[in-house]
């Protein structure tokens, strides 16, 4: 017996969670029915249950999907840029471009989650993950407007905490109008609008 071994699951486990990924994405967490998830990923209640655990452990892989494979890139380009004004700008168009992605459910699988949660239905883990990403993005801004200081980049007057919140804000906009079915164009505007409250580079 000690030679036998479980049957390998006759899935695409990868696959299936991406499935329910784009449904939580649409959807959020409360929005999204156990009967949709089931039939997008190809999947009895049952079978979802053993490979992913409840809905809320099938929410929480999906969130990690998102974070890892969809915010990489963005993340990537706004490290890869040298100067700081230039970074964020990329960064901001990176993830216009996925919010506006017409392959995609559209918006912002973490903001959109945001705007779902709330009611007695929402599981205090979900919530409290979906809060840490937002907080995770607004960090990295942070961190990247810190270092254009550091770099000489900023005014000393300049407030790197409230630049990353002005660009975490404007961020939850795009994502708020990409959902609502605005173009990319439109995105593009705001972005160029938003980044006129970048301060002048001090005088050398």
């Amino acid at each position: 017996m000690s030679g036998l071994r479980g049957r390998p699951r006759a899935f695409d486990e990868d696959q299936a969670l991406e499935n329910a990924l784009r449904v939580f994405w649409k959807h959020g967490f409360q929005g999204a029915a156990l009967s949709e998830l089931t039939e997008a990923m190809g999947l009895s209640k049952p079978s979802l249950y053993a490979a992913f655990g409840d809905k809320e452990q099938l929410y929480l892989k999906a969130l990690a999907r998102y974070r890892d494979e969809r915010l990489a890139p963005p993340v990537r380009v706004l490290s890869a840029e040298g100067e700081g004004r230039a970074a964020v700008e990329a960064y901001l168009r990176s993830m216009a471009k996925l919010f506006a992605d017409p392959a995609m459910p559209g918006g912002c699988f973490i903001v959109n989650g945001l705007a779902d949660t709330g009611g007695t239905t929402t599981p205090p883990g979900v919530q409290q993950a979906l809060q840490d990403a937002l907080r995770g993005a607004e960090r990295l801004l942070r961190q990247r407007i810190e270092q254009a200081a550091r770099d000489g980049e900023l005014p000393v007057e300049a407030a790197p905490a409230q630049l990353a919140g002005l660009f975490v804000s404007v961020l939850c906009g795009l994502a708020v109008q990409a959902k609502s079915g605005e173009p990319l164009s439109k995105l593009r505007r705001v972005i160029d609008s938003a980044m006129a409250a970048w301060p002048a580079a001090p005088r050398g």
